[in-house]
């Protein structure tokens, strides 16, 4: 067996997340993992990007989640995530990288506001574009 093939236990290798779909509470797919971001410092993951419309992953944008907001599914195979489509529309989200900046963090910020209120009223970022 090669080695990317397989899988230990609890670990997967990154090239095994990316384009595995996500599906929100109602069970339905909502967009697949297109990258994950981890922490230098600590190593841990912190957001999936998870790539949302578009048609045979052209014009998709790309949507930033909590890692912790997912959960792998082994009946799915897949993760699950408590995110809307509706909710995840009105997301923080960028069309291409050159349109993010990892490094602000009004930008990580916006994200863990959006899905902290989303469906509160008042919520801080009212959705769209960064």
């Amino acid at each position: 067996m090669a080695m990317e093939d397989a899988e230990f236990r609890n670990l997967i290798g990154s090239d095994k997340v990316e384009g595995t779909a996500v599906y929100g509470v109602d069970g339905e797919a909502i967009g697949s993992i297109e990258r994950v971001m981890i922490d230098k410092v600590s190593g841990k993951v912190s957001y999936a990007v998870l790539a949302f419309g578009g048609f045979l992953g052209m014009g998709s944008d790309h949507y930033p989640l909590a890692w912790n907001s997912l959960t792998y599914d082994t009946e799915l195979g897949g993760y699950r995530t408590d995110v809307t489509r509706e909710k995840l529309e009105g997301a923080p989200h960028y069309a291409d990288d050159s349109e993010w900046d990892w490094n602000d963090p009004a930008h990580t910020r916006a994200i863990d506001d959006y899905y902290a209120s989303a469906g509160r009223s008042g919520a801080p970022y009212a959705g769209g574009r960064l």
